[in-house]
């Protein structure tokens, strides 16, 4: 067994003081019950153990920790002068112990599996496919950018550009140690020499972890700070209400999970069991970028940057069948879900961004499918990414680099190829679009109030042109139920509620295809007045 002192960063303490008012919760999920990399540790997956925290729990307290595969032991001492370690509880696999209400002055250690670094021709063997995949990616090169600029013995940056630097069995030296240079399969896994030498053994088999935390621990700071970027986007966080729905079931699991839940969409394009109590997963690094895969996309995508194609996928259309490689990355989940304006129990959900983009959802006044790609569409080669994802180089400590993956519009450097003043512009867009939806929904709150039959005026007033759960236009309480939907609201005011919310929930008041929402809300305007003048 080895002592869990790691000598790569300060957090990794292998002792703790159990003072009563310093609790740390850890990032991973407990509602979950899976306990995932919660912590960044240069270098991707911790070689040795590392400590990550105390919680108060009913019976005293839970220490956690985290580190490769192996059994672990947990150990305490009353005070600084106790000489003895007592041993909590006995071996275990689950990288967390509970301890009884205990004194303040407490300490913990932990010790674990020594770690045994191999390289990446040691997993070749049995993983023949993803070693020759792996092997035309930047990540084996990751040394060789160091020498381009002469930086191939710092040790600040060794972890992260070679297997295990600074730990037992870890890369010393090009020289010396020649089969870790390099990012290869135990910078993302731990140490494999254990499982190289017994692969029937489950023990010791390297952890498949799917948390963003392993990238992070490179992927971050000012020179590439992809990892600190996507922590303030909102892919870093599952949706509340969409966490709420699927553990309700595994249908609505597989449904929602799809694109709210990181684990379920990656067991989805992997054809694996679905991760049942593990849907608190974000959407992470695995889900966008393949790391096993190269498909001709840049920087791994699953898939392409832009497309034309028509595509939606709604919650109940069975995965396999549906899923299309060739479709924009982002448009995979931004599309709209099979929405309809005979849908009547609640708005289109909030991600039409795609199809809207493309001109090809919403209602027209002729009734024609539509299909009126905005000029984004068209003439940004690399559609959404193009500006949600606008890059710059570092420069320098107070000049970080930025890498996109905040996914937010931060500059609009790009804009100016084709707009001499694109903030301008945009606010404009956003401002004029803004006030047209504001427009359709007080003409429909006056059709509410003068046209409605008046069993939905006494019942909902100005919500009675809404769904039956309305969506954010119209709080208050409820709207008409089924059979009044069908009944008593009239098809107009149902066609022009759907364009109004499409507009609404694309998000971008127009900016994505401008001329193509505002052709939506004329229509609309044009069917509620249509509905006044009868």
């Amino acid at each position: 067994m080895n002592s869990t002192r790691a000598p790569l960063a300060d957090e990794a303490s292998v002792l703790i003081l159990a003072l009563a008012g310093f609790l740390m919760t850890g990032l991973f999920a407990r509602a979950q019950g899976v306990q995932h990399l919660s912590i960044t540790q240069p270098g991707g997956m911790p070689g040795m153990p590392v400590t990550t925290g105390i919680e108060r729990v009913t019976n005293g307290f839970k220490v956690t920790w985290d580190g490769p595969s192996g059994y672990y032991q947990l150990y305490q001492k009353l005070g600084i002068n106790d000489p003895r370690w007592q041993p909590v509880g006995g071996p275990n696999l689950t990288r967390s112990a509970t301890v009884p209400a205990i004194s303040s002055n407490a300490f913990f250690r932990v010790s674990g599996p020594s770690p045994q670094y191999a390289g990446a021709l040691s997993c070749r063997e049995c993983h023949g496919n993803i070693y020759a995949t792996e092997a035309n990616t930047r990540h084996p090169h990751a040394l060789d950018t160091l020498k381009l600029i002469h930086q191939e013995q710092n040790p600040a940056c060794l972890p992260c550009h070679t297997v295990g630097y600074g730990l037992p069995s870890g890369f010393v030296s090009e020289t010396a140690t020649p089969q870790l240079a390099g990012v290869q399969c135990e910078n993302c896994h731990g140490p494999a020499g254990n499982h190289a030498a017994n692969e029937n053994d489950p023990i010791v088999r390297p952890r498949v972890e799917l948390a963003a935390t392993v990238c992070g621990g490179c992927h971050s700071g000012p020179q590439v700070p992809t990892y600190d970027e996507w922590t303030t986007s909102g892919h870093a966080a599952v949706v509340p209400d969409a966490l709420a729905v699927m553990n309700s079931s595994t249908n609505s699991l597989s449904g929602c999970g799809r694109c709210h839940s990181g684990s379920v969409r990656v067991s989805l394009l992997k054809k694996e069991p679905l991760p049942v109590g593990d849907a608190n997963v974000p959407i992470v690094c695995a889900v966008c970028h393949d790391p096993h895969q190269t498909n001709g996309y840049p920087a791994q995508l699953r898939n392409p940057v832009a497309s034309t194609n028509n595509y939606y996928l709604t919650t109940s259309t069975n995965f396999a069948s549906a899923y299309r490689t060739n479709i924009n990355i982002c448009g995979q989940c931004h599309n709209h879900r099979g929405a309809a304006w005979t849908d009547t129990d609640s708005p289109p959900h909030r991600s039409p961004q795609y199809n809207m983009l493309l001109g090809n959802v919403g209602e027209l006044a002729s009734g024609a499918p539509p299909s009126q790609p905005g000029s984004h569409a068209l003439w940004i080669t690399n559609q959404c990414v193009g500006c949600h994802m606008q890059t710059k180089p570092f420069q320098s400590e107070s000049q970080p680099a930025n890498t996109g993956h905040s996914f937010g519009v931060d500059t609009y450097d790009f804009c100016r190829g084709c707009h001499p003043l694109p903030e301008e512009l945009t606010q404009f867009t956003m401002t004029s679009i803004s006030n047209q939806i504001q427009q359709v929904k007080l003409d429909l709150d006056f059709w509410a109030s003068v046209k409605a039959p008046m069993q939905l005026w006494t019942n909902y007033g100005v919500r009675s042109w809404e769904y039956t759960t309305p969506g954010e236009l119209s709080p208050g309480g409820p709207g008409p139920n089924t059979t009044e939907q069908l009944d008593l609201i009239p098809v107009n005011i149902r066609r022009a509620r759907f364009n109004l919310y499409l507009l609404l929930y694309d998000g971008s008041y127009g900016v994505h295809n401008v001329l193509y929402g505002v052709t939506l809300l004329e229509t609309a305007r044009g069917w509620i007045q249509a509905e006044l003048s009868k």
